[in-house]
């Protein structure tokens, strides 16, 4: 299985309006997912990390979540770890729109 780091899904010549429109949801629902799972298993990660390795205080939970959301949008954004472009390709497929 390829998992290349591909560009967002471009439109094929014969692509009518909506289907080019589906392609752009389709690539952001999968980078949407990607950052999701991310920042799942970042927040596990930071589970063992004890309260104050970050300055500590009141707010600290709540922005490490924050915190763990950023991270895993920002690596999707910078290719992330492969699962946008598989998910997109199958996604693609499944609705019709070979890439």
């Amino acid at each position: 299985m390829d998992v290349s780091l591909a560009p967002p899904p471009s439109t094929v010549a014969t692509d009518t309006p909506a289907q080019a429109l589906q392609r752009a949801r389709v690539h952001k629902v999968a980078k949407d997912f990607e950052a999701s799972f991310l920042s799942v298993m970042l927040g596990e990660m930071f589970q063992g990390v004890s309260a104050g390795d970050f300055g500590g205080g009141q707010g600290e939970e709540a922005f490490k979540t924050m915190m763990t959301d950023s991270f895993a949008k920002s690596m999707t954004n910078h290719g992330g770890i492969g699962l946008a472009p598989v998910l997109t390709r199958q996604m693609l497929t499944l609705q019709g729109l070979e890439q």
